[in-house]
């Protein structure tokens, strides 16, 4: 019996047995309290896993009929906020984490239109550094909403990075990713040891927490990257 897994893990572990066909389209799934014996957690876990996977069109849930892997799945790619601590040690390398700079300000205009905030908010300017066995991985210039999350006022940033706090402490109940190339400045370039000009991967995250925004974060990865999605 498998003990003490969330939500995710239980959603990941009901869809590989779904993706490896040994639950078939049309099948109907065990339920919620026969799962909650097997992963050994409360019945209310397994059902934000399978409310989750039915969201994703999965599976279909109906009341008193049970849960049912559908006929024709709807394939969506989604996101999870990874902690790139992991993601790094998750590869075999070596994580460090390097702050650059980090003060309180007032938002300026560009994010006040990009965020919708008034003109008066404070937000935390972090900007800093993860490498891989010493060399540059991602460098992160973020933004964190001081309304939205006032404890990241005091939050030891040189300790911790704002990434992995933010996933840890903050809860969000929407974002948004956007992927581009941007062209490298000096800054940028000399974080990521390359040249001035050169083509970056760069995912911009922006999440909100109801209707506040909580961060908008823009990620430069390494020459390299590869950012790979299953669905």
């Amino acid at each position: 019996m498998l003990e003490k897994l969330g939500f995710r893990e239980i959603k990941q572990q009901v869809f590989k047995r779904i993706r490896e066909g040994e639950w078939g389209p049309g099948s109907l799934l065990p339920g919620e309290v026969e799962l909650a014996a097997e992963f050994g957690c409360a019945r209310a876990t397994v059902n934000r896993a399978m409310q989750e996977l039915s969201d994703d069109g999965i599976i279909e849930r109906r009341r008193k009929g049970g849960s049912r892997v559908k006929l024709s799945p709807v394939r969506q790619v989604t996101f999870e906020i990874p902690l790139v601590r992991v993601e790094i040690e998750t590869n075999g390398a070596a994580y460090k984490y390097v702050l650059i700079a980090d003060a309180v300000v007032v938002a300026p205009k560009n994010l006040q239109e990009r965020l919708g905030l008034p003109a008066t908010s404070t937000v935390r300017h972090i900007k800093c550094l993860h490498l891989a066995d010493g060399k540059p991985y991602q460098f992160e210039d973020r933004w964190i909403n001081l309304s939205a999350v006032p404890g990241a006022r005091n939050a030891d940033f040189a300790a911790i990075s704002p990434n992995e706090w933010l996933v840890r402490e903050v809860p969000y109940t929407n974002a948004e990713v956007r992927f581009s190339a941007t062209e490298a400045n000096e800054v940028i370039a000399r974080h990521l040891r390359a040249k001035v000009g050169d083509a970056i991967f760069t995912a911009e995250r922006t999440t909100w927490l109801a209707k506040k925004p909580v961060t908008n974060v823009h990620l430069y990865f390494a020459h390299g990257h590869q950012m790979v999605a299953e669905y």
